[in-house]
């Protein structure tokens, strides 16, 4: 299920430029944007779940990547132009996203998520309406797009002439008129604690990875972060176990929010934390320290117990369960423990080690793509030897023969 074609597809996310007929003081690429997306969408819908509302976190997962998905085949469009050919030449709109779909329906061989892709491409170009039930999580999705263009905007604002975006913005300003009710979009908007949140998150954008090599394409901590938790979710179905919608919701916010803690203590490259025997404990510890002084002030009180259980020991397979006193306590628990007993939103668990094949799939991606495209340098190679080569053949994790993955993302 999972393929060579579909990630590498995926990892376009990275190259594709945004707002480039504008000045631009540093990158902004559509993968970084996507991530952003999916931080505005969580605090969102969090607030939306505290009034009582439903929200489908998997439906919001899963639209995220097929919005990602949609936007490669589409980069040369710009989100203008394809909403007027929506408006005004509505079969020649459905024509083009049937073409979306056909660029795909080779690289895609999970048949099921490929039904789920059409359907979502179907009900957005408006084929077919959108049930009653997830009007919410659209509306949420779609104020999260609108934020995170307003932030791209805001943070590009001081450096073009006030005539380049004043239709720009005051078009963005009436768009998000219309999500207003909810309550998290009010928040962000007049600048309240969750935007101070989101401000340390933003932080994850201008930190690049690798950054002791010249590498291609570049890719910053928090664009890395959403292609970890897609490639979490990718991997949970190449296993073919059926999951609970808590335990998808769990490894993918996991993933996403795994890198957290770089937002305050900055990317510490993995040769420098393994210096001494202690110091990958001692930077955790640190970690720990500055994100509970930094970072959960910040946080709502309806989000930040899970958050934290999100990004501490964010690499084991594990479970909450209540301890003789009522306590929820963490466990650490096999994969076929999960699969056998801990399925449940009762246990709440998250496949930490899954999140962790994802995080190396991606570091290894980052190295080849930038060798094949001759870029290199001696750190980029001896990061994707190691790599490769910490896995050994025939080791399955979680379900996953992850060797056998990594030797065909790498092969030319």
């Amino acid at each position: 299920m999972l393929n060579k074609q579909l990630i590498l597809r995926l990892f376009e996310g990275f190259s594709i430029q945004r707002w480039n007929d504008l000045v631009r003081p540093f990158e902004l690429v559509e993968m970084d944007k996507a991530a952003e997306r999916m931080v505005a969408a969580y605090i969102i819908g969090k607030y939306e779940e505290a009034r009582g509302n439903k929200v489908d976190w998997n439906w919001i997962i899963y639209a995220s990547i097929f919005e990602l998905l949609k936007k490669i085949a589409l980069c040369d469009i710009k989100s203008p132009v394809q909403q007027m050919i929506k408006r005004k030449f509505p079969k020649e709109y459905i024509k083009l996203n049937e073409w979306v779909l056909k660029q795909f329906k080779d690289i895609v061989d999970d048949n099921e998520l490929y039904s789920e892709f059409t359907i979502y491409i179907g009900r957005t170009a408006g084929n077919f309406a959108m049930p009653e039930t997830l009007k919410l999580s659209a509306r949420i999705l779609r104020a999260a797009h609108k934020f995170s263009s307003l932030r791209e905007l805001q943070m590009i604002e001081c450096v073009n002439e006030e005539e380049r975006i004043t239709k720009i913005k005051k078009d963005l300003n009436e768009d998000i008129q219309k999500y207003l009710d909810l309550r998290g979009m009010q928040l962000l908007v007049t600048r309240q604690r969750p935007f101070d949140f989101i401000m340390k998150i933003e932080q994850l954008r201008f930190q690049t990875r690798w950054n002791q090599t010249p590498r291609v394409p570049h890719t910053s901590v928090l664009g890395h972060c959403y292609f970890v938790a897609v490639v979490t979710v990718l991997l949970m179905r190449h296993t073919g176990i059926k999951m609970s919608d808590k335990r998808l919701y769990n490894d993918f916010f996991s993933a996403l929010f795994h890198d957290l803690p770089e937002a305050v203590t900055r990317d510490i490259i993995s040769p420098v934390k393994q210096a001494t025997d202690e110091l990958p404990n001692i930077v955790k510890q640190i970690e720990d320290e500055i994100v509970r002084s930094e970072l959960v002030p910040l946080m709502d009180e309806s989000y930040v117990d899970e958050i934290m259980y999100f990004i501490s020991d964010e690499f084991s397979n594990r479970i909450q369960i209540k301890d003789e006193n009522g306590q929820l306590q963490v466990k650490t628990v096999t994969w076929d423990d999960i699969n056998e007993k801990y399925d449940s939103e009762e246990f709440n668990p998250v496949d930490g080690r899954t999140v962790r094949l994802a995080d190396h799939l991606s570091a290894l991606i980052e190295a080849d793509s930038s060798i094949k495209y001759g870029i290199t340098s001696e750190h980029l190679r001896s990061g994707k030897e190691h790599t490769l080569n910490g896995y050994a053949k025939d080791l399955v994790i979680n379900g996953v023969e992850i060797r056998k993955i990594f030797e065909e993302i790498v092969k030319d």
